[in-house]
């Protein structure tokens, strides 16, 4: 493989729905704000035994938490997509470690729709394929519709019994 044969290819995958950078971004944001509150209440304590200005680490906290929340989930969602063709489908996600799955259909043993409260206001969900092996038996597949997970998981078993016949 070409190094530059993995980026240029996700363009012909199909991309997942552009509601899945806001969902990337509270899933970050959340524990961000955790961590600032943590690191608030340590700057009222503990903290102040020290040289460091009153509110710098929970300021710190707070804009490393917003620089990856803006910066860190498009780059994420550039780097998945999927193809989905009669015997199988692709999924490939990563920037710095790539994993590109494939996974036949006479593999799949169970297809789960799931749908997290962070994804349900934007009518997200998670297609998760089960498969026949102990390696990736579970293969996710984040960022579609709720409609086209359910339309994705018919289709994808409907060509599971015509292979059975």
């Amino acid at each position: 493989m070409q190094p530059d044969e993995y980026q240029d290819e996700p363009s012909a995958m199909t991309p997942l729905n552009p509601s899945q950078i806001k969902v990337l971004r509270i899933r970050i944001a959340l524990p961000a704000m955790v961590a600032t509150l943590a690191a608030f209440l340590l700057d009222l304590g503990p903290l102040r035994e020290t040289i460091l200005p009153q509110l710098a680490v929970p300021g710190a906290v707070l804009l490393l938490g917003l620089l990856a929340a803006l910066a860190y989930p498009p780059r994420r969602y550039r780097s998945w997509g999927y193809k989905e063709s009669e015997e199988e489908i692709e999924i490939r996600r990563g920037r710095w470690f790539r994993t590109r799955t494939i996974v036949p259909f006479g593999r799949v043993q169970h297809i789960d729709v799931a749908q997290g409260p962070i994804q349900r206001p934007f009518g997200l969900a998670t297609l998760i394929l089960h498969t026949a092996g102990t390696h990736g038996a579970s293969v996710p597949l984040p960022g579609l519709l709720h409609g086209e997970a359910e339309a994705m998981r018919d289709r994808i078993r409907a060509k599971i019994r015509q292979d059975l016949v």
